[in-house]
């Protein structure tokens, strides 16, 4: 088998993976999935090598990129109005399997959009953006609390009979480049399954310690709302954020959230994104 029908093959695979995400409503992991296809699909399209694809066939590829990259964003914003759908991106199956030799035209308008425009997780450079952006959620883009500054934490809420107070303490996050973040804090944030904002967003102070590949916070947050309170389907977000003196923002390198199912006593490692 030609290493060019294993990259094809791999990437049917791929995509097979995230609409089977999206179909049984894994947001997340279908989310990272399609970006990290659309990611391959656009440094295919870039490259000057010919012998593998024709340029028609990465024009094709560079369409289907953009479609990966719409139905992304669809799964992100729920205010959407030209929402791209799950049946659609469905559609175009038979052109990514049978790339080397489809030959119709490309069922939807769309054009290639350019290289650096799709962010794929798990590359450092495109897991950072800039906060407008609401990074990490994408959803839940209406302002509901007002903006903050780092150091944002609300005190604890008053106990009610029969009613639970969560508080979490976040410890550390381990990171490649621990040593290397300016003035990192986390954001915390409590959503629904629309991505809108259940409480004030709270930010911590910024990390002081950071030691090898981990930043030290050990430090408590308060959840403003009881659990009994907390609607089915509402996680809790953390955001990872530091300061870029190149671009002189604030940027969201990565995030990471818990579902209710995960809230219980003890420690917790919960994954990056």
């Amino acid at each position: 088998m030609s290493d060019v029908t294993k990259t094809v093959q791999k990437w049917h695979a791929s995509f097979k993976k995230g609409t089977d995400f999206d179909s049984w409503g894994q947001l997340v992991e279908a989310i990272d999935e399609y970006q990290i296809l659309a990611r391959q699909l656009q440094k295919e399209v870039q490259s000057s090598n010919l012998h593998d694809f024709t340029e028609e066939q990465k024009k094709t590829l560079g369409k289907f990129a953009t479609c990966l990259e719409m139905r992304s964003a669809a799964l992100q914003c729920t205010q959407s109005q030209e929402e791209f759908k799950l049946e659609d991106l469905k559609k175009l199956e038979p052109i990514i399997k049978n790339i080397l030799t489809y030959n119709k035209d490309f069922p939807f308008d769309v054009q290639p959009v350019p290289l650096r425009k799709i962010l794929a997780p798990g590359e450092e450079e495109n897991l950072e953006v800039e906060e407008e952006l609401d990074a990490g959620t994408g959803a839940g883009s209406t302002p509901s609390f007002p903006s903050r500054v780092p150091g944002t934490l609300l005190p604890r809420l008053p106990s009610e009979p029969g009613m639970t107070l969560l508080t979490l303490t976040i410890e550390k996050i381990g990171l490649k480049d621990a040593g290397q973040c300016i003035d990192p804090y986390i954001t915390v944030s409590v959503k629904d399954l629309n991505g809108i904002d259940l409480n004030p967003v709270q930010d911590t102070p910024v990390a002081t310690r950071k030691e090898d590949t981990y930043i030290h916070f050990s430090v408590e947050v308060e959840i403003q709302k009881h659990l009994e309170k907390l609607p089915k389907g509402a996680a809790i977000f953390f955001e990872f954020k530091h300061y870029k003196p190149k671009k002189r923002f604030t940027s969201t390198k990565c995030f990471a959230f818990m579902e209710m199912d995960e809230i219980k006593p003890g420690p917790i490692v919960i994954e990056l994104f």
